[in-house]
């Protein structure tokens, strides 16, 4: 079957015949930090069109802001419909921070994208943070929360500092027209996703990728434990506003690795912990671990099928639910680190690949900058 929408400056268009096979990611690192375009990330998600259709797609990248690499980054999504909302931003961010320089985000209005909001960037530094007793991740943190939640029609959907996520609703190729990101943009670390949502709005703002600081999360899956996830992060100040269940995974990673301080090691005993009976006869220190972990955090337990690829500076990592509902294959090749749903879509985009797995449900594929051996190290893990 072929289903007909409209698009923005053609009569009609066409989605291509698919058959259910869940969103798409794509995460492409390159361990000695040296920047490239994004032609691989978008060429990647090309060879997965049948994985989404049409209703979101985005990409994050890392390093593409070394004139501002000390300011936050902050891309802020205005409704067209609310011509306010960019006002009310302004004077709350000049009230708050130092804005040394912003500006409309450049697109091209040629691409076939529907309804753009106005997408604006502001490079930023925190004002009077420390008479509110907050270091500075703190204060940007309440601050993007504030926004998204007491400014009706502006979104904040990425804060962190020399990197940034751009995404709408559209095929992922598409909104890489739209931002122009294989001509604009080069960075160390790609993510990408294709979205086919499945009980939630497709709409500008809940594309993927999720974000908060420098943490981004694309997602393949379904989260049923959202409610719960939800209110155990409100407890700390995280609120979800982007109508989708994937915002919790990214509050949830600022919360475990940036704030408490948690390895991903552990945080994905967390996310995908083991069973109640495979504890029971574990040795007695691994046994009072994975005992704590699943009672102090139970509530940070991601219950459902799910893969998602995880990004911040120096790192990047994949993890899948315990028992692998939702693929994801890792390679490598070079200095280049590769996750995706598909093995097609590495092998179309990289070079021979040195290393090429299906990692084990539950135990997570980490790739960092400058680590030594990277394929050593990688190679233990296969």
């Amino acid at each position: 079957m072929r289903m007909l929408v409209a698009g923005k400056r053609t009569s009609e268009r066409y989605l291509p015949e698919k058959d259910m096979q869940a969103c798409g990611l794509f995460g492409v690192m390159n361990v000695a930090g040296e920047r490239f375009g994004g032609e691989m990330a978008i060429s990647a998600m090309v060879n997965m069109k049948c994985r989404g259709n049409g209703l979101g797609g985005g990409f994050a990248v890392y390093g593409l802001y070394p004139e501002y690499k000390d300011y936050y980054a902050l891309h802020i999504m205005f409704e067209r419909s609310c011509p306010q909302a960019k006002e009310q931003v302004d004077e709350f961010l000049t009230a708050h921070f130092h804005v040394v320089y912003d500006e409309e985000i450049p697109t091209d209005m040629r691409a076939n994208v529907v309804n753009p909001p106005l997408v604006w960037r502001y490079f930023v530094a925190p004002r009077h943070q420390e008479e509110e007793g907050l270091a500075a991740d703190e204060f940007v943190v309440e601050k993007v929360m504030f926004i998204n939640t007491q400014v009706e029609g502006a979104y904040v959907f990425s804060s962190g500092k020399n990197m940034g996520v751009f995404k709408g609703v559209g095929f992922p190729e598409e909104i890489a027209e739209f931002f122009m990101l294989d001509r604009l943009y080069k960075g160390y670390i790609w993510t990408a996703h294709s979205r086919f949502p499945t009980n939630t709005p497709g709409w500008w703002g809940g594309a993927h990728p999720f974000s908060i600081l420098d943490w981004t999360v694309v997602h393949n899956g379904e989260i049923s434990s959202y409610g719960t996830n939800r209110r155990y992060l409100e407890m700390f100040g995280y609120y979800c506003t982007l109508y989708t269940d994937t915002e919790v995974m990214a509050y949830a990673v600022d919360l475990l690795m940036r704030r408490q301080g948690l390895p991903i090691e552990v945080v994905a005993k967390i996310f995908a912990p083991p069973m109640w009976d495979l504890i029971a006869h574990m040795d007695e220190d691994r046994r009072r671990l994975y005992s704590t972990l699943r009672m102090v955090y139970a509530p940070l337990l991601i219950n459902g099928p799910f893969t998602v690829i995880v990004a911040h500076h120096n790192e990047m990592f994949g993890l899948t639910d315990r028992i692998r509902l939702r693929p994801i294959t890792a390679a490598a090749a070079g200095d280049y680190v590769f996750l995706s749903s598909e093995e097609g879509a590495i092998r179309a985009v990289a070079p021979p690949l040195d290393l090429v797995w299906t990692p084990p449900g539950g135990e997570p594929v980490v790739a960092r900058l400058h680590s030594r051996d990277h394929l050593a190290s990688l190679a233990r893990a296969v």
